[in-house]
């Protein structure tokens, strides 16, 4: 039996979805295909005290593990307010009352639940989870995000939305990637079983694997010929379809890209090609300009060479209170959301340049403030200052990536359309 949306939220015991619950959602079970499909990435690590993970704050607190007042890494505080008292984790930070501020863990059953609830609710398709190869050194973290894995995967199967697994080569070692995600990989798909997952994303057929950080110019020390050895390893697999974060200017290979010249032929070895937009541009202007500049050229060289083209938007961008932890300058709000209206107007360049998918950067990322999942407007006050929606109902974000996932399927005919107003 199908339910409705309105009936699954009812229904929902606590915020944690019952099993059985959904049999079947049309939108995602059905289709599994990229194509026409908005896909948030997830990155599923943040950690509290008492999350029996033994991990601290992890990514709320500073390299040096503190977490209070004047000492965090984050700009945005995320709503806990729809949170059961067991997923809320007190802080050191106050509200403006007094009153204790909380976070979640990514390491709660119900939180998990909750997030894909909310996709499902909104009608976002699904999310690619992160899982950095630098973090797989340790055995705590990558336990961590080996449940992480394992709880969405439950979830998306309750709710029918898609995922997929995206690995970030970032603070990668030389040598280091073709070892520990082949190896990583190969457990996921032997061990565990992850593309028997009926919810799994596909394209063309096939499970999408994803490789983030593929022929940037900004000092890693992982090479390009440690990318080509584990993109070889990767398409010994005929089984998967492969899928590779890149940077913005890949295709004149400028400024954040390196000048290598063997890039586009590794870029070839590819089925999907995702150029990374965040802070690349910081006005409506310059979003809508992307159509014509950007999105129509790097799609037409996708097309000639037979690959899907998969552009990035993002909501806003901010990290004051990360560099501030690291030493290092950064203004506050450094690229504002104007209510959303950055956002739009990328969503609807992307369409309108053609393409057939969007990757929103992130779901949950309140380090660099990309969230869109709910954030308050009451964070706490005191030596670390946090940004807020604006007034913005907490919900706005998510309701907009839906509003931008219905533009998406219209395809790129219709005109240019302002950002709807909520009823």
């Amino acid at each position: 039996m199908l339910i409705t949306r309105r009936q699954f939220v009812a229904t929902s015991a606590g915020g944690l979805l019952l099993p059985g619950l959904l049999q079947a959602a049309p939108d995602a079970l059905i289709n599994r295909e990229l194509t026409g499909k908005t896909i948030c990435g997830y990155q599923g690590w943040f950690n509290a005290e008492g999350d029996g993970r033994d991990l601290g704050y992890r990514h709320y607190q500073t390299h040096e593990g503190l977490f209070r007042p004047g000492h965090c890494t984050i700009d945005l505080w995320p709503d806990v307010s729809e949170c059961d008292p067991e997923e809320r984790y007190n802080t050191a930070f106050v509200h403006r009352d007094g009153q204790a501020a909380e976070v979640f863990s990514s390491a709660h059953t119900k939180t998990i639940s909750r997030h894909f609830e909310w996709m499902w609710t909104y009608g976002i398709d699904g999310i690619a989870i992160q899982r950095f190869g630098s973090s797989l050194r340790n055995d705590k973290i990558r336990a961590h995000h080996d449940e992480v894995i394992a709880q969405a995967r439950e979830a998306a199967t309750r709710t029918g939305r898609l995922w997929m697994t995206m690995y970030d080569l970032s603070g990668m070692r030389r040598g280091e990637p073709q070892v520990r995600i082949v190896e990583d990989w190969r457990d996921l798909v032997e061990r565990r079983g992850v593309m028997q997952d009926p919810t799994y994303l596909h394209h063309r057929g096939k499970p999408v694997v994803a490789v983030w950080g593929v022929g940037f110019n900004d000092q890693r020390d992982y090479t390009l010929g440690d990318c080509a050895e584990l993109i070889e390893h990767l398409r010994r697999d005929d089984r998967v379809s492969l899928m590779l974060g890149i940077p913005y200017h890949w295709r004149e290979q400028g400024r954040d890209a390196t000048d290598d010249p063997g890039l586009h032929d590794l870029l070839r070895q590819a089925d999907i090609l995702s150029p990374w937009a965040v802070g690349r541009f910081s006005t409506l202007k310059q979003a809508e300009q992307r159509q014509a500049s950007v999105i129509e050229p790097d799609l037409a060289w996708c097309l000639n060479e037979g690959k899907h083209y998969l552009p990035v938007a993002f909501p806003g961008f901010s990290w004051h209170n990360l560099n501030k932890s690291r030493g290092r300058p950064g203004k506050l709000d450094q690229i504002p959301r104007q209510g959303g209206r950055l956002l739009w107007a990328q969503a609807e360049a992307v369409r309108r340049g053609g393409a057939e998918s969007l990757y929103i950067a992130m779901f949950d990322e309140v380090d660099e403030a990309t969230a869109i999942f709910k954030c308050t407007n009451d964070p706490p006050v005191g030596d670390s200052p946090f940004l807020t929606y604006e007034g913005l109902p907490s919900d706005h974000y998510l309701w907009l990536t839906g509003k931008i996932t219905e533009r998406l399927r219209e395809g790129g005919a219709p005109p240019v359309a302002p950002m709807p107003e909520r009823a």
